[in-house]
């Protein structure tokens, strides 16, 4: 089976589990984000100040919707030809004849194809119980 011939729902099922990588991927590096937001502080007014606690956030990212577009082109044409030729010699009593024919069928096939995969990524907030515990830690820091 070549490239171009993919079952429909091999595609879509490599779609539902792309994105799901996708989905993992993107809250692994919120997760980090978060991380590096909370090792992170900023001196104001003689006092560090944890960028958490200034109410920075990670940005989490949902894939809402995904598309996969086929479009496929077909064209046959046939053709047929015939063609004959016939020559005849003559004498007193005796005639010869040639008979030329030729049939020939042609036929060509164009088949051409085009897909696109097409997503909608959205912000969303952060889950609520990790801003719970952001709030939760940041009561229990001394300032």
């Amino acid at each position: 089976m070549s490239a171009e011939q993919v079952p429909v729902t091999q595609m879509v099922k490599e779609l539902g589990v792309a994105i799901a990588e996708a989905q993992y991927q993107m809250d692994q590096t919120a997760l980090r984000i978060a991380t590096l937001l909370g090792e992170g502080e900023v001196e104001i007014g003689g006092k560090k100040h944890n960028l958490l606690e200034l109410g920075f956030t990670p940005t989490f990212y949902q894939l809402t919707e995904a598309t996969v577009e086929a479009k496929v082109s077909l064209t046959v044409t046939r053709s047929e030809e015939i063609g004959a030729s016939a020559s005849l010699t003559g004498g007193y009593a005796f005639f010869a004849a040639s008979v030329s024919a030729s049939y020939s069928q042609k036929y060509s096939y164009t088949a051409t194809g085009s897909s696109s995969i097409t997503a909608k990524f959205v912000s969303v907030p952060p889950p609520s119980l990790l801003t719970d515990l952001i709030r939760a830690t940041i009561k229990r820091t001394p300032q």
